[in-house]
């Protein structure tokens, strides 16, 4: 349940009011909310009088609801805004990993001349074997924030484990929570703590409530700039790495309030298909995509098959401006 308080409700009154019934408390669009879970039917009797309206809810999708907030929320990334009625969809570009400086300078200078906005790069690697390339670590994110400075991008990174979290939230503009640490409590609720944008990848397992309740961990805790990321989920299928679903994109669009961004890269594996798919995910009228693409894929250190490019990316993205446009979209 969340009840919103009367704005005759001080600070103090709502603190001993989320005591009382072991609630959330938080402040959102300049008024006062205590969220419980879905099990509370009821406002209890006792505070019925600082009660301005209540909202029920079947499960713990709350926050994330359109019965709570009918409009898609706004999201800020860099100078780029996503969500609500912006019809903006955002590219992200750049590399499955910060390989060297070399590399993500090419990355950067690919962006700004397309003139787009956010560069990823992971520097903290979540690999299936200990073998494979694990990531630069603290150099990667220091690379990043200098790409940023140079050339005034924004940066996106994922986090792999709580371990670095702070690292991450000091040195990334959106905060990445990967698919294999989306049940990482202590990342979610360290993401709660800031207010700076958290990108959620569903795990390849995950049901849709179980991946948007992901996101209530961090809007519950008070940071209400989410975006959720769809990347594919595993099914019996084996000639493609995973398999994007499209119909749970649909799913979350009609019954949650959060920006969506699509990940054809992971989801497909191979960099023949990223293009089509990227195209389909487009013509959803979708608030992003997070595209792959390196300087040379062939020497890349990690998801090697998957990357565009960079003669690829810029064709990619010529590609799909008509396709957003279409459905009333622009591709920033």
């Amino acid at each position: 349940m969340i009840i919103q308080l009367k704005s005759t409700v001080s600070n103090e009154r709502m603190s001993e009011l989320a005591s009382s019934i072991k609630a959330f408390s938080i402040r959102y669009n300049e008024k006062n909310y205590l969220i419980t879970g879905s099990g509370m039917k009821e406002v209890p009797a006792a505070i019925e009088s600082d009660v301005e309206h209540h909202w029920v809810f079947a499960n713990d999708m709350q926050l994330s609801s359109k019965k709570f907030q009918s409009e898609k929320r706004v999201v800020k990334i860099g100078s780029v805004e996503i969500g609500g009625n912006t019809n903006n969809t955002i590219l992200i570009g750049g590399p499955c990993s910060v390989e060297s400086e070399g590399q993500i300078r090419q990355s950067a200078e690919l962006l700004v001349g397309l003139g787009l906005t956010t560069l990823r790069g992971g520097c903290y690697k979540p690999r299936t074997s200990p073998y494979s390339f694990q990531g630069l670590g603290l150099e990667g994110l220091k690379l990043l924030a200098k790409m940023r400075e140079e050339f005034g991008l924004s940066v996106i990174t994922e986090a792999r484990d709580a371990t670095h979290i702070d690292e991450i939230i000091a040195y990334s503009d959106v905060i990445q929570v990967g698919a294999k640490a989306m049940y990482d409590q202590g990342i979610l609720r360290a993401c709660a703590k800031t207010q700076k944008p958290v990108l959620i990848k569903r795990g390849f397992g995950t049901t849709l409530q179980e991946f948007v309740q992901a996101a209530e961990f961090v809007l519950s805790g008070g940071n209400q700039n989410v975006v959720l990321c769809e990347r594919g989920i595993r099914t019996f299928e084996t000639g493609t790495r995973f398999t994007l679903d499209l119909c749970g994109v649909a799913w979350l669009q009609e019954h949650t309030n959060l920006p969506i961004i699509l990940d054809p890269s992971h989801a497909m594996g191979y960099a023949y298909g990223v293009a089509p798919l990227a195209k389909a995910c487009v013509a959803m009228g979708i608030d992003g995509l997070l595209i792959e693409a390196h300087p040379d894929p062939s020497v890349a250190k990690s998801d090697a098959s998957q990357q565009l490019n960079h003669q690829e990316f810029g064709a990619l993205l010529n590609a799909l401006r008509p396709v957003a446009e279409s459905v009333g979209y622009k591709i920033v």
